[in-house]
């Protein structure tokens, strides 16, 4: 029996393909459109995480930021209320390693395992099953969760000990932005002397400096500006912008814990504003 809590951009596609895949499927979300979205392909609505927990074996959490997490997973009303001994919760959400592990302490105590299952590859790659997952801990939990993941993965990878999945996907989105940030500024150094985007990218394509990844991320910064200023483009880059942003922190945050310096890293954590094309003077 599968549930799943937080059905937006990354969580709905993700959720979408349990019910078609055979599995038992119960969903919760605060906005009631994707819930019944879910509902109308065959899986169950439940009113409270706590529901979720009542009716499933396996969980799939997919909230925003660390403090969500907290406020699905403990409660009268929460995740941990309604599960069982031997039932496992997977966080997809990207939050810092000591966030996992708290949450499995508490979650121990009723016999519940937590796995740290960040996602990475966005919507399309869901909706495709092509995403790859960045598990961290007990490989016999990854196991029992196994099943679920591969009804929209291309690959999983399990990084080691819990709090190893979400250091690896603040690793990984570490090289993401940063990416990002040298695609942006080549453009606009080429747009600036009088060389065509096209040519950019042939030549960088042509000797892998401009990855795949770099190129997608190039096509939205070369969206005409008619489109890119539209109140619907604002409004979705900058929720990215937010989350890029929080990620960024917890990257920065995780090196100072480890002793370690990253300050490409903090200086792109301040360009997420411009890189998305959010038109914020604060942030720019």
């Amino acid at each position: 029996r599968a549930g799943f809590i937080g059905l937006g951009n990354q969580g709905k596609p993700i959720a979408a393909h349990f019910a078609p895949s055979g599995f038992e499927t119960t969903v919760y979300d605060i906005s009631p459109e994707p819930v019944s979205e879910l509902v109308a392909a065959g899986a169950r609505a439940a009113h409270s995480p706590k529901e979720v927990g009542a009716h499933s074996d396996v969980v799939g959490v997919c909230v925003p930021e660390d403090e969500h997490v907290r406020q699905v997973v403990y409660g009268d009303q929460g995740l941990l209320a309604g599960l069982s001994a031997g039932d496992v919760i997977a966080i997809h959400s990207t939050v810092l390693p000591s966030t996992a592990i708290e949450l499995a302490e508490a979650a121990h105590r009723q016999g519940v395992a937590v796995l740290d299952a960040c996602v990475t590859g966005g919507a399309a790659r869901a909706a495709s099953r092509t995403l790859t997952y960045l598990v961290g801990g007990d490989a016999e939990a990854l196991e029992k969760v196994r099943p679920l993941l591969e009804c929209s993965a291309e690959k999983v990878i399990h990084a080691g000990p819990l709090g190893h999945g979400a250091k690896l996907k603040l690793c990984i989105n570490l090289i993401t932005y940063i990416q990002w940030a040298a695609a942006f500024e080549s453009h606009a150094l080429a747009s600036a002397v009088g060389l065509p985007s096209e040519v950019l990218e042939e030549a960088g394509l042509s000797n892998g400096q401009i990855t795949p990844l770099m190129q997608a991320y190039l096509a939205s910064v070369k969206m005409p500006m008619e489109i890119k200023g539209s109140d619907a483009v604002q409004s979705l880059m900058r929720g990215h912008m937010h989350v890029a942003e929080k990620d960024l922190a917890w990257a920065l945050t995780l090196a100072k814990e480890s002793g370690v310096s990253l300050p490409v890293g903090g200086l792109v954590s301040q360009l997420m504003a411009r890189l998305y094309g959010v038109e914020d003077a604060q942030k720019r």
